[in-house]
């Protein structure tokens, strides 16, 4: 059974920073892209930052560019998001997944392309609540 499992949520002051964690378990971990997503209330849910087991490559969303960084431990079956100077606008609670169909977030295809980190993957997390104040 594949579970997600996200933690390091909580409060925090503009300008400060959390890192989230998502324990993934169920699958083989090194073998598949992982990302982390959010959702805001009232808002659509956002591919945050996702990374390819394939390659190591990395997305961003323009949002978060040069605040968060994601990182991946094959040894431990984790993610992180690592996420500083934060904004108020960052509030929202931030799902791990994972896509089951592809070891690259960004695949390829004749004439088109696909991008699970815009698209979404195919398991979820619970979520954890990260709520920046200003």
């Amino acid at each position: 059974e594949v579970q997600l499992v996200e933690s390091g949520g909580g409060l925090v002051q503009a300008g400060g920073s959390l890192r989230l964690s998502c324990a993934a378990s169920g699958f083989t971990f090194d073998d598949y892209a992982i990302g982390w997503f959010r959702q805001a209330p009232g808002k659509e849910r956002e591919g945050v930052s996702c990374i390819s087991s394939s390659d190591g490559s990395t997305y961003y969303a323009d949002s978060v560019k040069g605040r968060f960084t994601i990182s991946s431990d094959n040894a431990k079956n984790t993610v992180y998001l690592q996420m500083n100077s934060l904004k108020p606008e960052d509030t929202a609670v931030y799902y791990c997944a994972v896509a089951l169909k592809s070891p690259a977030y960004l695949v390829r295809y004749s004439g088109y392309e696909i991008n699970y980190c815009e698209y979404g993957m195919d398991y979820w997390g619970k979520g954890t609540l990260v709520t920046v104040s200003s």
